[in-house]
This record gives C-alpha cells, structure tokens and sequence, in this order.
C-alpha cells in the first residue's frame, strides 16, 4: 500500500475510552483533528444515528442529510413529453418524498397531463394516493403505514407474480392463446409497482435504522444486495411479458417437437427461480450454491433446442422461437444471479460456522 494513503488511513482512525457521566450518561471525547476539520467549537451541535445494528455516525448538525424528505415540487409544462413527467415523479418517489406537488408552468394542466399524473400514482406507485386536485395543481401523497407490507413481503409478492407470468405466458404459447398472452403483459405493471415501492423503502432505510429495522433487514450493506435481486426478479417479469408479446405475433402454432422442448426448458429456468427465491428467504447459502452448479443444465438444453429450431422450414417461426428461448435461458440466468446475491448476504454466517468448527 502507498504510505501515504497507509498514513492518511491511520491519521483517520481513532480509538476513545467510554466514561460514565451522570446517572444515565456515558460520553467519550471527539477528536481534535476531526473538529477542526469540520470548524466545530464548544457548543456546536452534532448530530447521533445509528447505522446497522453496531455503529454510530456523528455528523456536523447542518450537515446531516434529512431523513424524511417532506415535499418536493415538480413543474410540468404542457409542452413536456408525458414519459418526462413521469420520470421526474417516479424520482421523487424514490427518493423518499411524502408530499409531491405537481404545478402546471402554464397555470393550467391538459387533460392529458392530468390523467398521467393520475394513472401513474394509480398504477405504480404503491401507498400514493391524490390528496388535493385543482386546474393547475395536483399534489400526491405518500403513505408510509405500510408495517404489513416488508421488503419481504414485497418481494414474496414479486416472486409469486413473476413465476405466475412465466408460466402463463408458456401456456399461452402452447396453446396459441392470445387473450392469456395479452393477460400476462398487463400483469407486469404489477410487478413494477412492488418493484419501486421496494426500492423507495431500501433506499430510506440506507440512512435510517429504525427503517431497516421495521422493513426486516439486519444491516445496511444488505440494502444494496436486496436491490439487485429486485431489478433481478423484475427483468424475469419483463421477459415473460417479452414471451407473451411474440405470442401475440403468431399466427400459427409452432411444431409440436419444438414446443414440447421450449417447455422442458422453461420447466428448468422456472425450477431455477423459484429455488433461487428458497434460497433468499430461508437464507440458505448451500441451496444457492447449488443452483449456481446446476445452470450447465440450462444452457445444455438451449443448445439441443436451438438445433431444432434451425431445422425448422418455417422462418418466421423460427425467428420467434429463438426470442423465445433467449427470454427462458435469460431468466434462468437471472435466477443465478439472484442465487449469487444469497451467497454475498449469507457469506458471513457460512465463515463463522466454518471457523467455529
């Protein structure tokens, strides 16, 4: 290590005796360098949150980041492309705001405009509701009593829907069934809803313990792991929805032969997420690792498949087939992904038992 960085570490770590004060109090001494370097004096305020179960950060009270985020105003011009306007509400959302007003520049909103502002809390944004409505001026907000509704559960609930949508989505292939196909494709806007409600909560609870606390997690490094495996859990929604719309562009059944095999090879990528999900909630690292030494399986079954789509005669067939099998082998992948994200959360618990025995 360059000595210089070795110093500066050193310089920034200290080590304090706890001594007890009063009756209730115990109080250890800050360090000097620290409080010159924050141009702190006698009487200035600091302020105290615990991070995770074991730690505390002290942070200068003026510079000490807002825990609840209250209101944040957005201004929409008629002339703004609606997915704009979506996006800067969806933001707010996530950042942690409880109040969102969304002001028309103009001082009076389309009818289009308005009936995205609304479709948008209806549709994503779970615990949102409109409170105040007028020509020019919407405001939105959040309701955070939501003690039933943990990042586990959530994510339960995304797991469910998402399995639900590959297998329908596989039928509606099988059986050439567009209304079931159209059906799944609706469905992952639920999955979305989940998907950034989780998120919201994951990243107030980054700075907040009392929020990790409630929302079921045991420390704040996990936050950034849980995040992965929901954008992980909402790409399998979207390729099931991906599925189902190439469904919709057939007008004829594959063959037999090919569909027979697309199944086998979904049963397999489906087997894959579902234990990947296992794994997440029971905390299993064994189960995990062993789903990341099964996925040969997957990619052997691909290749035999694609085999059999190039021998077929039918070329527009052919082209949906292989996007079909594509979305499969890549939700079997992001199941293993999810399984790798197990073994980093439960990496400490399978060293200790290990150094333990």
């Amino acid at each position: 290590m360059d000595k210089k960085k070795e110093s500066a570490e050193v310089a920034n770590y200290w080590t304090r005796r706890i001594q007890f004060s009063g009756k209730s109090s115990y109080i250890i001494a800050l360090p000097k360098r620290w409080v010159d370097d924050m141009k702190l004096n006698a009487g200035s305020e600091v302020t105290i949150t615990r991070y995770g179960p074991s730690s505390l950060i002290i942070t200068p009270k003026e510079q000490a980041p807002q825990l609840v985020k209250s209101e944040a105003v957005i201004e929409s011009s008629t002339k703004d492309h609606p997915h704009s306007l979506i996006r800067r509400i969806i933001s707010a959302y996530l950042l942690g705001y409880t109040i969102i007003h969304v002001k028309a520049k103009e001082g009076k909103f389309d009818l289009r405009h308005k009936e995205i502002v609304k479709e948008i809390v209806r549709k994503s944004l779970i615990g949102a509701e409109v409170i105040d409505e007028s020509s020019g001026h919407i405001t939105i907000q959040i309701f955070l009593g939501l003690p039933e509704l943990s990042v586990e559960n959530a994510l339960r609930r995304m797991f469910l829907i998402t399995a639900s949508m590959h297998k329908d989505a596989i039928n509606a292939l099988c059986d050439l069934d567009h209304e079931v196909a159209a059906g799944v494709i609706k469905v992952d806007d639920e999955v979305d809803r989940f998907s950034l409600y989780t998120i919201r909560q994951l990243k107030l609870a980054v700075s907040d313990s009392r929020i990790l606390e409630k929302i079921g997690l045991d420390a704040p490094r996990d936050c950034l792991g849980y995040r992965v495996i929901v954008k992980s859990v909402e790409r399998v929604a979207d390729h099931a929805a991906s599925i189902a719309q190439n469904v919709l562009q057939l007008k004829n059944k594959l063959p037999e032969e090919m569909l027979t095999r697309i199944r086998k090879l979904s049963e397999f990528a489906l087997s894959f997420f579902e234990r990947s999900s296992q794994a997440l909630f029971k905390r299993d690292y064994e189960a995990a690792e062993r789903l990341i030494l099964d996925a040969s399986v997957v990619e052997e079954e691909v290749e035999a498949l694609l085999k059999i789509i190039d021998a077929a005669s039918v070329r527009e067939q052919s082209y949906i087939a292989r996007l079909v099998v594509e979305d499969i082998r890549r939700t079997a992948e992001y199941a293993t992904d999810i399984a790798e994200i197990v073994l980093n959360l439960t990496a400490d618990k399978i060293l200790s038992s290990k150094i333990a025995a």
